[in-house]
């Protein structure tokens, strides 16, 4: 089967790329207004003594609301729209983050994990109109690419947070308004105003499909040509997307990527911190470059990933996702050898090595994140139910680190950072076999269909 070089009316791609950057860079914001936390975990630790145990079950509240809320309002966004579903999710960020800067002075456990909860059940909103959105606006053998540019677009809002933060962090004075050094609160207040411009953006320039646009019959409706509609009764949804023969096995497999790279990702800067004993005060290179480098490397990873599974693989992701979930397990399985030797500690070639295998470990987890939480709804769902699709899968992605993360806060809190990497290593081949057994369903569907046609 070769690849299909389609041939679109003028200005079709031009629009769809504005309408794709404007939509990435609202996604990104809600990346910037999430990921901030990992850079206020050391100044929450210092001044209100938390453990490991108890920052990540901060995260974990965080994780079970989103992946709560990526099911409920999965489902409602099939029903409303996608460009709804999103500008819901826009507000909420907006109004939580500052709440978090202005009103978190409590200082106690249950009011941090309370307002991060509604933050993440807020941002559940994201993707999920996010995705049904460009389910409408590419064609099946193109969403694996599409996939790519997702993990780019999410990576661009960790680039941006991990650069405006140490400035955040460093304080500065413009006029009359004084950000005081080391004041973490302003990492809640600064980046959703960011969030607020791109929505004004989002609002003005954004369409749901590629009808509204004035595109008609451009792209494939999943198998409903002629129907323009891309929202559904919420009974048919559910249904339609819960009986699914392969959805069960994505979700299992990215409740496995959503336990690394969530770990790896959230408890990286305590990890310089605490293992690496590096002063994060003095901006030191390491953190610097290994921050900027994770997701550099996550973009080529679910670009690569993505373009594969649509070139090579014609559309399939299982082959390609069993592989990186595989190969994944192997580079943490290593990094847990190399850390228990004694190797990675505060000396220059301990601190390269630490930082070498979180850059290594984002390579391949973030892959998987492309292909299976973004490709794989929009081909289960099509234009209709992809939001339904993509809630039920990422939801997953979060129950998994919900489970993940406070069992890692709490092993590292007994027994050292040499705890951290064993416990990813043990996901990581979980979700290979399940994207094995998606193999082997796919296999049989395949053969399934081919025998009815043969009946006929």
């Amino acid at each position: 089967m070769s690849s299909v070089v389609r041939q679109y009316p003028p200005g079709f791609r031009p629009r769809r790329g504005l309408n794709w950057v404007i939509i990435g860079l609202l996604y990104a914001s809600y990346y910037m207004c999430r990921y901030n936390f990992r850079w206020a975990t050391p100044g929450m630790v210092e001044e209100f003594g938390f453990s490991k145990f108890q920052i990540t079950g901060i995260l974990s509240a965080w994780a079970l609301a989103y992946g709560t809320g990526q099911l409920v309002n999965g489902l409602l966004t099939d029903r409303i729209g996608g460009k709804p579903a999103m500008l819901i999710g826009a507000v909420g960020t907006i109004v939580i983050n500052l709440i978090y800067g202005f009103s978190s002075f409590v200082g106690t456990f249950a009011t941090f994990s309370l307002i991060w909860l509604m933050n993440g059940y807020l941002q559940s909103w994201g993707a999920p109109g996010m995705i049904k959105i460009n389910a409408a606006w590419f064609n099946r053998t193109e969403r694996g690419t599409f996939a790519g540019i997702f993990g780019f677009m999410i990576q661009l809002g960790q680039v941006a947070i991990n650069n405006l933060a140490p400035v955040i962090l460093a304080g500065f004075t413009v006029g009359v308004w004084v950000v005081a050094q080391g004041d973490w609160r302003w990492l809640f207040r600064i980046p959703p105003l960011i969030t607020a411009v791109v929505a004004v953006l989002f609002v003005i320039f954004v369409k749901q499909t590629p009808e509204e646009a004035g595109y008609r019959g451009v792209v494939e409706h999943d198998g409903e040509p002629g129907d323009e509609n891309v929202t559904v009764s919420l009974r048919e949804s559910f249904v339609t997307i819960f009986t699914h023969p392969l959805v069960w096995f994505y979700a299992v497999a990215y409740a496995c990527t959503g336990a690394v790279r969530n770990s790896s990702d959230q408890l990286a800067i305590l990890y310089f911190v605490e293992q690496l004993k590096l002063n994060m005060d003095a901006k030191p290179a390491a953190v610097f470059w290994t921050m900027n480098l994770m997701p550099v490397v996550a973009v080529l990873a679910s670009f690569g990933a993505g373009v594969v599974s649509d070139k090579v693989f014609h559309g399939r992701r299982s082959p390609v996702a069993m592989g990186l979930y595989f190969l994944e397990t192997c580079v943490i399985l290593v990094a847990a050898g190399v850390i228990m030797s004694g190797a990675v500690g505060p000396t220059p070639a301990g601190i390269f090595i630490g930082c070498m295998f979180l850059v290594l470990i984002s390579f391949t987890a973030n892959s998987t994140h492309s292909i299976v939480g973004a490709a794989a709804p929009m081909d289960i769902g099509g234009r209709k139910m992809a939001g339904f699709a993509s809630g039920v899968i990422d939801s997953f992605q979060y129950y998994g680190t919900a489970i993940a993360l406070p069992l890692t806060g709490w092993l590292i809190d007994r027994h050292g950072w040499g705890a951290w990497y064993p416990m990813m290593a043990g996901f990581g081949a979980i979700g290979g076999f399940a994207m094995l057994a998606v193999m082997r369903k796919q296999k049989r569907m395949v053969a399934a269909a081919h025998a009815r046609g043969a009946a006929r």
